[in-house]
């Protein structure tokens, strides 16, 4: 049975022609095809495909090998201009993540850019040479098709939000949309590079669908990958504007990762008057967890004396568990923690906690890369 292509990733050209070399150096077989012919300007670029036995092999080469690596980008000036970035994909749990993403840039005075990437469906394989004409012509009809009903769609969630700003129902601010074609977590983490938002809000299905729904996987990806702060918000949410949320739960595993997160958490909730309730992400049995909540507490205090911060420390046991307990029991409307990054073959083995809770929640998630 012939062994099928799989796409490894989508790159500019000249980093797709890197990876190749790496990859066949290695003695992997490597198929470059370009993801758009018609419109390479929304192009991601390139895709890297390879054969599916192989794939294995080549995710450990792409963790060995530095030139990936985003820890080694060079710093860009930050922007004054604060930027919410918005992804969608035309539901009504990323209409809601519209709303709620507009009343925070008011709030803050950012603009917004609303974002959707389309996947193309074609992956053009080995064709004998007298049918790539034909191929070529209904491969590009389709394409347009794509786009064209990927326009309309962008044009009605417009028209939605603008109807909503002229009767008040949404604050008039600056927006607009851009369209990117290649898989969704990849654009959106390479966009957020280019746009440099200050937030992302993007919208789940929340507990009841877990991981079978696209967007909370692609939500999943972004937190796990991306260093800007991203806010997931479940389609139950009951609000779509974060001044009606008075109970913010910080989730706090006690090393100096969090003093970082915590001080990025309070300048995105500075506009809004809340109760912040501190927890601890270890439910193991350990007497010294209510003293290092204790600890912690008293130390966010010094920072922000005009915070209202009280400290709750979880029921051994489950933690996801323990976690919808104290949710319910506090009426907690938002959780924030902080995760970092870590390689691909540990987070497909292993999970993080943000991910984690992201499928098992219909309370909104603020996480934070420290």
């Amino acid at each position: 049975m012939e062994d099928k292509l799989v796409t490894l990733a989508i790159h500019t050209y000249e980093k797709a022609q890197i990876l190749k070399t790496i990859l066949e150096t290695e003695g992997i077989d490597v198929y470059l095809h370009n993801v758009n012919q018609i419109q390479p300007v929304i192009s991601a670029g390139v895709r890297v495909r390879i054969k599916e036995s192989d794939l294995p092999h080549a995710l450990r080469i792409i963790e060995d090998n530095k030139w990936l690596n985003e820890d080694n980008e060079e710093e860009v000036t930050e922007s004054k201009v604060k930027k919410v970035l918005i992804p969608v994909d035309f539901s009504d749990y990323s209409i809601k993540a519209c709303e709620l993403g507009i009343n925070y840039a008011y709030a803050v005075g950012a603009e917004v850019m609303i974002m959707h990437a389309y996947f193309s469906p074609y992956f053009p394989s080995a064709i004998p040479m007298g049918d790539t004409l034909a191929y070529q012509v209904n491969e590009e009809e389709s394409v347009q098709n794509i786009l064209k009903r990927v326009q309309i769609d962008i044009q009605n969630i417009c028209t939605y939000i603008n109807r909503k700003m002229d009767s008040g129902q949404l604050p008039k601010i600056k927006y607009d949309y851009v369209l990117r074609e290649g898989l969704p977590e990849e654009e959106i983490i390479a966009y957020s590079k280019e746009y440099r938002p200050t937030l992302i809000v993007m919208g789940t299905r929340g507990k009841s669908q877990k991981d079978m729904d696209l967007i909370g996987s692609v939500t999943g990806e972004v937190i796990e990958v991306n260093r800007v702060p991203v806010l997931a918000i479940p389609e139950n949410v009951p609000f779509n504007n974060l001044s009606e949320a008075k109970n913010i739960a910080f989730a706090t595993s006690f090393n100096q990762r969090d003093l970082v997160a915590f001080d990025e958490f309070m300048e995105i909730i500075k506009p809004y008057d809340v109760n912040i309730h501190l927890f601890n992400i270890s439910t193991s049995r350990d007497e010294w967890n209510e003293i290092r909540l204790t600890g912690v507490k008293e130390y966010f205090k010094k920072h922000y004396p005009d915070a209202k911060i009280t400290h709750t420390v979880l029921a051994d046991g489950d933690l996801l568990l323990a976690i919808e307990k104290f949710v319910r029991d506090k009426h907690i409307d938002i959780i924030a923690l902080s995760t970092y990054r870590r390689n691909i073959l540990a987070r497909m083995f292993n999970p993080s906690i943000a991910r984690k809770m992201l499928f098992h929640t219909d309370t909104p998630l603020l996480v934070m890369h420290a």
